[in-house]
């Protein structure tokens, strides 16, 4: 299987995608949108894959002005999802999957970041696709946005504070994630260095944390859940590469 992923800026990598991947025997390639000069004008044939992941990403999906390869990015999406292509969509790639599909992306309810308990709908049980899962579950936050549900997807899953979070069309061969099962150890930690240095996710008088936000310190904490999360994501990317 041919697996391309769109990357959006360099510190929200594949992570465990990677590795699984490598594990199945895929190929996997990448496009580094904020490395090319074209931006999505260097994306591929979608004929030449059989599997996009789109990661996720600072920005929000309506800023084509800043932006302006995000509505190339947007018409390569649906490219691959009217080619019969499987696509995965994290965070920011969730949002675009969605908008695509004739959803919206608005802020979400709260800010979540952290490690947080995410939930099955009872359509999200009844799907194949998250059948290897609990019902309740602890993964990677990250997120101010969040995306409304696509007409004809199922609504697979949400959390207290976002009640949107995860999304199947078609019988899951296109999905969006708003959480993160990708991250690992190393990666997450680049991405805390990063948010450090720009003085993110740090209370102060004026912006104290929220409700489903966690200090920066707490993300790598030596039981936070990575392998856990492995595993559920290497199951769902195995019932994905079925569809």
């Amino acid at each position: 299987m041919r697996i391309h992923y769109l990357q959006h800026v360099p510190y929200e990598r594949v992570g465990w995608i990677q590795d699984w991947a490598e594990s199945r025997g895929h190929e996997i390639a990448g496009t580094l949108i904020y490395d090319e000069p074209s931006g999505a004008g260097a994306l591929p044939d979608p004929e030449g894959l059989d599997f996009l992941v789109i990661m996720g990403g600072p920005m929000n999906i309506y800023e084509h002005d800043e932006y302006p390869w995000l509505v190339g990015e947007k018409q390569f999406i649906r490219a691959c999802i009217d080619a019969g292509k499987c696509v995965l969509g994290v965070c920011l790639g969730g949002q675009l999957i969605a908008d695509v599909l004739g959803g919206v992306v608005t802020r979400a309810p709260f800010e979540e970041i952290g490690w947080l308990q995410v939930e099955l709908s009872e359509a999200g049980r009844q799907t194949g696709l998250f059948s290897h899962f609990p019902d309740r579950f602890t993964t990677l936050q990250w997120h101010g946005d969040m995306f409304s549900i696509p007409p004809r997807a199922v609504h697979a899953a949400f959390s207290e504070g976002t009640p949107n979070q995860a999304f199947c069309y078609d019988g899951g061969r296109v999905t969006g994630l708003q959480f993160h099962l990708e991250e690992t150890r190393e990666t997450l930690g680049e991405l805390v260095e990063v948010a450090r240095a720009q003085g993110e996710v740090c209370a102060t008088p004026e912006k104290p944390l929220g409700p489903w936000v966690s200090p920066l310190d707490d993300l790598l904490a030596p039981d936070a859940p990575f392998e856990a999360c492995a595993e559920l994501l290497f199951g769902l990317l195995d019932r994905m590469a079925l569809r």
